[in-house]
């Protein structure tokens, strides 16, 4: 319990310290930003700081904090230092910047904004790798809440595989729906009705293990001595704590999300509260179930080897919650935070082939012409998932991975932004080379042999692959300092002002 009590303290005075530390590097101003600036009533539009702030937290508080840290929190009592620190450190200061760049530059998204700072030839490869996350994304946000949707919790004493199907399509048209309409008209109503949900199954949980939370681990020295193997498949806790928590410790799908708010905030000033403050927040929920999932390892052990997310999850929800309409009222938050994830990942990626393809959104036959396909690819990922006896496991594996090089790609933008304003990078870069070691390092080591449900790796030995990651990070940052001290001394670059014949369509190339 003590180890729980001090990861929620740094999550808090996190906030209140190291938050204004970067809020002060950055330097917020009264400029306008992109909603007074250049409406388009799309999704350019000014919407109250309060809802803001909500959309901002359901935007990313999808199923990783929950899911995730359920499996994570197998890795033992680390998890409950681990994830407050890498939120506060990393975490925050990642979705902060996230937004804040893309406010100072039109409200664009990350791939518009590699091409500005990083280059025509590395935007490209940012571009690839966030399509092909945001796609997954989809995915897994519509196959995890439609299995949730079609658990005995919900339906009784047996699984329906037509209610499975029947959620499958309801939650893909309302995806629609939200991916093509104006941000206002189906999110900006919505959503609060959906974070009260959120807020109800968060504080119901962290209720309901009150009573046992003596049960938690305390982290001892015995942990340190044992390089904290206590993960029951003896899974590395480098690279995959950082990879089983997609969410709570440090996620690039909140670079995606960031961007949708900065279109609609009315002033600088309140990109702490609403980026920096809403990730620290999801810290806070990732605790509240990472101590459920401790708790339910504990009550029943044959769960933490053979059980998949899903069944632990209502497991622990039944649990805690006998009162049955309450415990499925807290299912179904936590199948508003995957949903409300999944639609604004596909209406990010819309307006991301939107921007690098000049293609004007206000439109309604240009929105159709790009929701329409990417809807068609993720239908086809989510049909093929759920015929494959490994394609779940699969699809996780590859989002949580492709999760974590799109917060690499953010992370490089913001290095490279400050370095150009010859303002103080360090805290971007920390993260950046951190992040990037852990996805060169997973994706080097993994194989069918070592992890299940991972097919595509290059299966090195553990140790090389932790040589060649830390050397590839390093060349990967030194880059980055060099690039954006080019840029700081180029004539007409102007690191806080959109050019579009610049920034998109000439780009710069510093020699």
């Amino acid at each position: 319990m003590i180890t729980f009590l001090i990861g929620v303290a740094i999550l808090i005075v996190g906030y209140f310290t190291y938050g204004k530390f970067v809020e002060r590097i950055f330097g917020p101003d009264d400029r306008k930003p992109p909603a007074l600036a250049n409406p388009d009533g799309v999704d350019r539009v000014v919407l109250p700081h309060w809802k803001n702030v909500l959309i901002q937290l359901l935007n990313i508080a999808g199923i990783g904090p929950v899911i995730g840290v359920i499996l994570g929190i197998k890795f033992g009592p680390i998890v409950f230092i681990l994830l407050p620190l890498g939120n506060v450190l990393g975490g925050a200061v990642h979705d902060y910047f996230s937004g804040m760049v893309s406010m100072r530059n039109n409200g664009y998204n990350v791939p518009a904004l590699s091409r500005k700072f990083m280059g025509k030839g590395p935007s490209k490869i940012v571009m690839a790798l966030i399509s092909l996350a945001l796609i997954l994304v989809g995915a897994v946000f519509t196959n995890t809440p439609a299995q949730l949707i079609n658990t005995p919790i919900l339906v009784g004493d047996a699984v329906s595989p037509t209610l499975f199907w029947i959620a499958i399509a309801a939650i893909f048209i309302y995806y629609f729906l939200s991916t093509f309409f104006p941000i206002d008209k189906i999110i900006g109503r919505i959503y609060p009705v959906f974070g009260g949900l959120l807020i109800l199954a968060s504080v119901a949980i962290f209720i309901g293990i009150i009573p046992n939370i003596g049960v938690l681990s305390e982290i001892s020295l015995s942990d340190f001595a044992g390089n904290f193997s206590q993960h029951p498949a003896k899974l590395p806790i480098i690279p995959m704590l950082f990879v089983t928590i997609a969410c709570g410790i440090i996620s690039g799908f909140h670079s995606t999300q960031s961007p949708l708010v900065a279109r609609t905030e009315k002033s600088e000033h309140l990109g702490r509260q609403t980026f920096y403050g809403m990730m620290i927040v999801e810290g806070l929920i990732g605790m509240v179930w990472a101590a459920g999932g401790m708790f339910i390892y504990h009550q029943m052990p044959e769960l933490i080897t053979g059980a998949s997310g899903v069944k632990v999850l209502s497991t622990l929800v039944s649990t805690v919650i006998p009162f049955a309409p309450i415990s499925a009222l807290v299912v179904i938050g936590v199948i508003v935070l995957a949903i409300t994830s999944g639609d604004t990942s596909l209406r990010s990626l819309r307006l991301t082939f939107a921007e690098l393809l000049d293609i004007d959104q206000s439109s309604t036959k240009n929105r159709l012409m790009l929701t329409v396909p990417m809807f068609a690819i993720c239908a086809a990922i989510i049909f093929w998932s759920n015929l494959n006896p490994e394609g779940f496991n699969i699809l996780w594996n590859y989002f949580s991975w492709s999760n974590q090089l799109m917060a690499v790609c953010s992370l490089c933008v913001s290095v490279v932004y400050l370095r150009s304003k010859n303002k103080n990078f360090w805290v971007a870069l920390g993260p950046c080379l951190f992040m990037s070691f852990i996805c060169f390092d997973y994706i080097l080591w993994v194989s069918p042999d070592n992890l299940k449900g991972a097919p595509l790796g290059f299966g090195l030995n553990y140790n090389t692959a932790l040589v060649l990651a830390v050397i590839l990070s390093a060349l990967l940052g030194s880059w980055l300092v060099k690039r954006g001290k080019k840029l700081s001394t180029m004539e007409g670059f102007d690191a806080d002002k959109w050019d579009e014949s610049k920034d998109i369509k000439n780009n710069y190339h510093p020699k």
